[in-house]
């Protein structure tokens, strides 16, 4: 699609949200026929592009058939029509920020929409972006509110099974948020190269990467 084609879309389908729409398709390869288990969208009043604090316009929750949740937000790329963003090398900030849940938590899983919720006002507001490999090291507490979870970080990493994909607006990755537990914060902020070596452990016995708030055991 050109720019020119681009604007007459535009102009003819006044709620066109391409960006929104290449989420979307991403997911539809990944759950083909699948609606998602939960989706959670933020007033419009609240909405940053209103001038309100929400910073993700949605979320969406799948269940595999394995049971675990996968968590998927919709705010950090360019979401609706934009003339600037239209082939930009990124879209917005490049990426769109997922987690995948352990089974435990199908009926418990709204601390984490809201951990990805404030991550996304976080970036918004400091310029603070997000690579695969970083580490986001909480300030010590269960990331699990009012639990007694030894997960207090997180670990920045592509998620496994949603590659990287061109878009109108430019590249959208999807980075997963994986928790982790004190020990392994520690040992980042030590040294942040055993990022490549936590995930190389976790993902041995957890190829997916799925955050389980019960964990105890260190990789570090």
């Amino acid at each position: 699609m050109n720019l020119n084609e681009y604007r007459k879309k535009a102009k003819k389908q006044t709620d066109w949200a391409p960006g929104w729409e290449a989420i979307d398709s991403c997911l539809n390869r990944l759950y083909p026929g699948v609606a998602p288990k939960h989706h959670y969208a933020s007033p419009l009043p609240s909405r940053a592009i209103w001038g309100g604090d929400e910073y993700l316009d949605g979320v969406s929750v799948f269940e595999s058939n394995q049971g675990f949740l996968h968590i998927v937000t919709y705010g950090m790329s360019e979401l609706y029509v934009n003339e600037e963003s239209f082939g930009g090398e990124w879209s917005k900030w490049g990426y769109e920020m997922t987690m995948r849940l352990s089974p435990s938590e199908k009926n418990d899983h709204m601390w984490a929409v809201q951990r990805l919720s404030s991550l996304a006002h976080y970036t918004f507001t400091t310029q603070g972006f997000f690579e695969p490999f970083q580490f986001f090291t909480g300030d010590g507490t269960p990331l699990k509110f009012g639990s007694k979870s030894m997960l207090t970080g997180f670990l920045i990493v592509a998620d496994p099974e949603l590659p990287c994909v061109d878009t109108l607006h430019g590249k959208l990755e999807f980075l997963q948020l994986v928790g982790i537990i004190q020990q392994e914060v520690d040992a980042l902020l030590n040294d942040s190269e055993k990022a490549h070596l936590l995930y190389q452990r976790i993902s041995e016995e957890n190829p997916l990467l799925i955050t389980d708030p019960a964990r105890t055991k260190s990789y570090l």
